[in-house]
């Protein structure tokens, strides 16, 4: 009963709610700013791959620029782009994908505003430590009661959504692809990740930091590399592959059945609900490290984060996306008809696809890697976020019960798949972006201010 509850409120915020408020924000922002995303693109990849260091100043109050990148990139590239991609491939066809794109294009506007105003209505507390994130600029953009209640709503929402639920989702995932991998019970694998987990959670934002640095330009190197390859091997399939991508996204009732009406809105709706848990424009969590890094100017991050939208979406999940078309979908492929086979789902579609070109035990390992170090990078991320949230509401003493609550959380997630947790999970989400958006639309004024100040 709950669980249809959930997925009609899902199906609800996904088909109508969230695909209008992230294309709008995306298209409000990308002409008021003349197109950022376009104009200061070179900009932004100069500042993050000429700042680049795998050994950054360690601080318990702030980030460097490349630090809160490398956050923001670990809570964007998880699950999402693997089982959330294989996801809305197998439910919305092959044209997904190319409203993931959509998506994308104007999301790197949305996250271009949301660092912009976190970094603008930070605040620092009495022992210096920053504090900013969506709370900071709700209660700046409506004062009074009803900013509380937007922050408060907000806040509540990303605690659930990512700091317990979404932990959830991202450590079933790795136990699920490492018992398929290498046969290591899902429950071992739990108890290794709130060991290491626990272990970070303890050090603080230091730690944190320097982890992520590290991990993020390797886990992308890693399967930047793998997923070439996979493609240079299949390279007679490419030009299909991406013909498949825009044929789909415009017809595709022809792949997934149906009436044309109900299935561009499967497909749309799809790469919308999919590309926001990918990318994570317009949620309003990655605005809480961006918060924290120490630049010039407000511009200088906001550039920084509509890399991390590009890398996460343009080069990561489509990547993935690729190799999934081009493997499963061809003409030899197993999903080529649009039939759905017995044991093929969102969580292992990954495995599967570079299974055909790697080979079915070296395939699975491939992912099941990949898949460890961005869900685990990405729980990493979100608690943090969840973190400074429960700080807003209750203060510095109930942060260790929140450490605990997520850790138990995590190891729960590895015991057993539910599908009442993706939709939980997929609900918070997608309802954190209803006060994120009405915020930012708000303070559109201070965006643009900040761009003409760069």
């Amino acid at each position: 009963m709950l669980l249809k509850l959930v997925q009609t409120i899902n199906a609800y915020l996904s088909d109508y709610v969230l695909i209008i408020l992230l294309i709008a924000v995306g298209l409000w922002y990308s002409i008021r700013t003349r197109f950022v995303q376009i104009r200061c693109f070179k900009e932004g990849m100069r500042r993050v791959f000429g700042n680049i260091s795998l050994f950054g100043k360690k601080s318990d109050s702030s980030m460097s620029s490349f630090q809160a990148l490398a956050t923001a990139i670990a809570a964007q590239v998880g699950t999402g782009n693997i089982v959330g991609a294989s996801g809305a491939i197998l439910t919305g066809g092959p044209g997904a994908i190319f409203w993931m794109w959509i998506i994308a294009f104007f999301g790197m506007a949305t996250i271009y505003a949301e660092a912009v105003l976190a970094q603008k209505t930070r605040v620092a507390d009495k022992d210096g430590v920053l504090h900013g994130g969506p709370v900071y600029y709700i209660t700046t953009a409506f004062k009074g009661s009803f900013g509380k209640f937007l922050a408060g709503f907000f806040a509540v929402a990303i605690i659930l959504a990512l700091g317990f639920f979404g932990c959830m989702v991202q450590s079933n995932s790795i136990g699920s692809t490492f018992q398929t991998a290498f046969g290591i019970p899902s429950f071992l694998v739990g108890i290794i990740l709130v060991v290491i987990c626990g272990f970070i959670f303890i050090g603080g934002l230091s730690r944190l930091a320097s982890v992520t640095e590290k991990i993020v330009p390797v886990m992308a190197t890693l399967f930047l590399i793998g997923s070439v390859i996979a493609l240079i091997l299949r390279i007679k399939y490419l030009p299909v592959t991406v013909f498949m991508i825009f044929r789909y996204a415009f017809q595709p009732q022809a792949i997934i059945g149906g009436g044309f009406g109900s299935a561009i809105k499967i497909a749309l709706s799809q790469g919308a609900k999919r590309g926001l848990f990918s990318n994570e424009a317009g949620m309003g969590s990655t605005p809480h490290a961006h918060a924290l890094a120490q630049v010039d100017k407000a511009h200088d991050q906001g550039v920084v984060a509509m890399i991390g939208v590009f890398i996460d979406t343009f080069v990561v999940l489509t990547l993935n996306a690729l190799v999934i078309i081009s493997t499963l979908y061809t003409k030899d492929g197993i999903l080529h008809d649009g039939i759905i086979p017995e044991g093929i789902g969102k969580a292992n579609l990954a495995q599967t696809a570079f299974g055909v070109v790697y080979g079915e035990k070296f395939g699975a390992a491939f992912v099941a890697i990949c898949l460890f170090f961005f869900a685990f990078s990405t729980i990493l991320s979100w608690n943090l976020f969840g973190k400074i949230n429960v700080d807003y509401l209750f203060g510095k003493e109930k942060l260790r019960i929140y450490a605990i609550i997520a850790l138990v959380f995590i190891f729960l997630g590895t015991l057993a798949s539910n599908d009442l947790v993706w939709e939980l999970s997929d609900m918070f989400n997608q309802l954190m972006v209803i006060p994120n958006a009405i915020a930012m639309f708000a303070l559109t004024g201070l965006v643009i201010k900040a761009l003409q100040e760069k």
